[in-house]
């Protein structure tokens, strides 16, 4: 087997200086901006349970679409081999996340895939493939918390 390693470099930088830096946790706005080379920016903050700006992207919601989007990627992919034509694809995902005092972490992510094939597809093997989509995930993978995957099938109309 062929291991191949990929590398992923992105910037974070911090715009919510008002004036006197981090001189009070009430002092400083949490805004940032993600980058990578010449991608979209992401606008981001924190979550606004931790006085973050609700119009822009959390670390908890990317963590969340990373996971959809990863998920739905090889799903597509392996459809795609079994002959599946997907038509239309959306989930509706949703992460956990157990706040203690003394640190915070995701309890589980549940994908809600809903999802329309062909017509005359093989249907049942289309609720297999979640299956499969999830073993490969990179992101799944790497999580040490549960990704479940609620998946909903059905023909698209003609």
């Amino acid at each position: 087997m062929t291991h191949r390693m990929h590398h992923y470099a992105v910037q974070v930088t911090w715009t919510g200086n008002r004036g006197t830096g981090t001189s009070s946790y009430a002092a400083y706005g949490r805004q940032h901006v993600i980058s990578a080379g010449a991608k979209p920016e992401i606008a981001g903050s924190s979550d606004p349970a931790f006085r973050g700006d609700r119009e822009r992207w959390n670390p908890e919601d990317l963590l969340v679409a990373a996971a959809a989007a990863c998920h739905k990627l090889w799903y597509l992919h392996l459809c795609a081999e079994a002959g599946i034509a997907v038509m239309a694809y959306r989930d509706e995902a949703e992460g956990t996340m157990l706040d203690d005092a003394e640190h915070g972490h995701f309890t589980e992510i549940v994908l809600r895939p809903h999802v329309h094939i062909r017509s005359g597809d093989d249907i049942e093997k289309a609720r297999e493939l979640h299956h499969d989509a999830h073993e490969r995930c990179y992101i799944a993978n790497s999580v040490n918390f549960p990704i479940k995957c609620e998946a909903r099938i059905e023909f698209a109309l003609d």
